[in-house]
């Protein structure tokens, strides 16, 4: 008898370990299958009694994070090869893993490559797996702005990674914004500064205009309840296609959507996606961010050397604006470069493909010499 019952539970044992197997297989295929870059590691940097601009006060703010690659030490002990990405409005980590910007920056012999680069990518107040208002706090979540995220990113860089100094500070668009505010914030923290689509100016005319219509549509929305809806509110949604047909090309939409009909099921997917993938009150919270953001005071604290990437089809952050020949001559070591529109452009939507700015981005690199890194440390 007892050994049957022996036998039995050794069956039993093994039965279960293949009714479990194909499960576990299926979730090692399936992770395996996720692109992972060498020495990629994702985190999370918890801040206690996070003070913002506004005064309010969030006793831990959580800041995520991905760095890829591996730090290299000096001979001093610190971390020389550090590179810091910052995303756009509404995006996250997960825009400078899209193969449209990696598989132009992050392989040998390419600009950012792994073997020669700590990249450090974090998600920004607000957005991705970082604080942010749909966590519970809804539309009592502090009203955070450009400022805030900006110390939060050094604040993870410095005390977090423990990187005293960067090698460039890369970003687009919002986070372009925010690189504008890193070379004036800490100017003797980077070596170069590579900020795409952004203006050193602060935000006006039709960039104003369109974040100020989203942002009352959301807050004279009914279903808004002051942020305590139940159910997301379909005005803000419907203010989607605004912003879509305000980042790409009129003749890269057309081209895409030439008819009546092709035009009104792109509206139709537009806001489909925008009610069900997208929160009301982050959306809110995206846009009225940036209302402080002005470097034009400050910008002759910038020490770094610095390249502005635009392009010629861009609608939100035009270079036909008079702000380039006005401001940047303040900008010591710094220059622009205008991407002419081509049949492969589409406005500010360009950002992410380093395919067509990605030349510069290392001819750049290259420039920042201990010799050049010093010359533009002793400006004023």
């Amino acid at each position: 008898m007892m050994i049957t019952k022996r036998v039995w539970r050794i069956c039993t044992v093994i039965l279960l370990l293949i009714l479990v197997m194909p499960t576990s297989i299926s979730a090692h295929t399936k992770d395996s299958a996720s692109p992972v870059f060498p020495g990629q590691i994702e985190g999370d940097f918890m801040i206690r009694d996070f003070h913002f601009n506004t005064g309010e006060v969030l006793s831990e703010l959580r800041l995520h994070y991905v760095t890829v690659g591996t730090p290299r030490r000096n001979s001093s002990g610190e971390i020389d090869n550090a590179v810091l990405l910052l995303h756009s409005t509404g995006s996250d980590t997960t825009e400078f893993f899209e193969p449209s910007f990696s598989g132009s920056l992050y392989g040998p012999g390419q600009p950012f490559d792994l073997t020669k680069f700590y990249l450090i990518i974090p998600d920004a107040i607000g957005h991705g797996k970082s604080s942010k208002p749909s966590d519970g706090m809804r539309a009592r979540f502090p009203r955070y702005s450009y400022e805030d995220m900006v110390v939060a990113q050094y604040r993870l860089v410095t005390e977090r990674l423990g990187v005293s100094h960067l090698r460039l500070v890369l970003g687009t668009s919002m986070g372009g914004m925010h690189t504008w505010l890193w070379g004036e914030r800490y100017p003797g923290m980077m070596d170069g500064l590579f900020p795409i689509s952004s203006l050193p100016v602060e935000i006006g005319g039709r960039n104003r205009l369109w974040r100020h219509m989203v942002i009352e549509a959301i807050r004279n929305d009914p279903e808004w309840q002051n942020g305590d809806y139940e159910r997301q509110p379909h005005g803000s949604a419907r203010m989607a296609p605004l912003v879509a047909m305000m980042v790409g090309s009129p003749v890269r939409q057309y081209e895409k959507y030439s008819t009546r009909a092709a035009a009104d099921a792109w509206y139709e997917q537009i806001v489909q996606r925008a009610y069900t993938q997208r929160d009301t009150n982050d959306r809110l919270y995206y846009y009225d961010a940036s209302r402080d953001y002005n470097p034009a005071p400050a910008l002759e604290k910038i020490k770094a050397k610095l390249l502005l990437i635009l392009f010629a089809d861009d609608q939100i952050n035009s270079p036909e604006f008079e702000v380039l020949d006005r401001e940047m001559p303040r900008v010591k070591n710094s220059r622009y470069v205008i991407i002419p529109a081509s049949k492969e452009s589409d406005g500010e939507a360009n950002n992410d493909h380093a395919e067509i700015w990605g030349v510069y981005l290392k001819e750049f690199l290259r420039s920042l010499t201990p010799q050049a890194v010093q010359s533009s440390s002793s400006n004023p």
